[in-house]
């Protein structure tokens, strides 16, 4: 049973050094007409006025399977063809070098959050589309932090995504205090990369308020992130206005006001860019946007090892064409 397992596991990953000889089966379908036309010449003629008597006679076994010597031929002749085509089996070993980026994510989850001018509200839709920023950088180490009126680290920088993206998914509010501490949601994702030796170090922040509470002051926070080499892109979240907002008296419309100088001047003394997302399109194409200034190095070597596997194929072709000499000439002699 293992040459057929062997066999079988071949021919999931098989190459053909010379694929053209499968043209040559072509040649089969003249070799079968042949064959036809010869058996129709075999079998003798008379005319009789009716065939009653013979109605009801049964057909031998031989006269029901004389089709099988043919049939083992041509299997036998696929595979010996097969086995010209020089069918090899190929072993790659990849070695993969990449220049990493850590990246810690800070999002707001503050009460403006809420608001519903991104549905189904603004932290919902901030969740799904970091989370497919997530799953875009397979090889980068990314954390995550969350910040109100305080900041707490939600998951560490990590290569672990699944883990990352569960406990994004589980992120909610009124974990903390409510306010926007801009600049303790900031110096919590600098202390996440304090220790970080990646050449190239981001923090995305998202926020839709104005910095209102917190102990660090946002420039200072923003001055510590360019002397550690971060850069830092923030993202001002919220429509432009008004936005309708959930309130135990129903949907409300309430200012949206974001400190749009702020955030600029703190990418910008980082080095980095400030976006408005004023819907969930808009939020997505400023994620995308950043992944594609910021994406991973990666140098790939390819080492391949290829083996020849054409005995399989003739082992199998002689054991169908001794099987089709047998039929051929003992079972079936006289049909033939």
């Amino acid at each position: 049973m293992s040459f057929f397992s062997d066999f079988f596991q071949i021919l999931k990953d098989v190459e053909f050094a010379n694929p053209a000889w499968f043209f040559s089966l072509f040649a089969l379908i003249p070799l079968i007409g042949w064959q036809i036309w010869k058996r129709h010449q075999m079998y003798a003629t008379m005319r009789v006025s009716t065939i009653e008597p013979f109605a009801k006679s049964s057909r031998s076994w031989k006269q029901r399977f004389r089709w099988l010597p043919l049939l083992m031929e041509i299997i036998a002749i696929v595979f010996f063809v097969t086995a010209l085509t020089r069918p090899q089996s190929a072993f790659r070993q990849n070695e993969v070098q990449v220049e990493g980026v850590d990246i810690v994510l800070a999002l707001d989850i503050s009460g403006s959050m809420k608001a519903m001018d991104f549905k189904p509200n603004r932290l919902g839709v901030t969740k799904k589309v970091a989370a497919e920023f997530i799953k875009n950088r397979p090889t980068d180490r990314i954390g995550l932090v969350v910040y109100a009126g305080e900041a707490y680290t939600q998951c560490p920088i990590t290569t672990d995504h699944a883990t990352l993206l569960g406990l994004l998914e589980s992120v909610d509010f009124d974990r903390i205090d409510d306010g926007t501490a801009i600049g303790d949601g900031l110096g919590t994702a600098i202390n996440r990369l304090r220790d970080s030796e990646a050449k190239s170090k981001i923090i995305i922040l998202l926020s839709d308020g104005v910095n209102n509470t917190g102990y660090l002051d946002p420039y200072a926070a923003a001055e510590i992130a360019k002397n550690m080499d971060i850069k830092v892109y923030t993202i001002g979240c919220g429509s432009k206005g008004t936005a309708p907002f959930p309130t135990p008296y129903g949907v409300m419309q309430m200012e949206s006001e974001i400190d749009e100088t702020l955030l600029k001047n703190m990418a910008k003394e980082t080095g980095g860019e400030y976006f408005r997302a004023t819907n969930s399109q808009k939020l997505q194409e400023v994620y995308e946007e950043i992944d594609k200034m910021e994406k991973t190095i990666i140098n790939e070597t390819v080492f391949e090892h290829k083996n020849d596997e054409f005995t399989q194929f003739l082992i199998i072709g002689f054991f169908f064409f001794a099987l089709f000499l047998f039929l051929r000439f003992f079972i079936f002699r006289i049909n033939l």
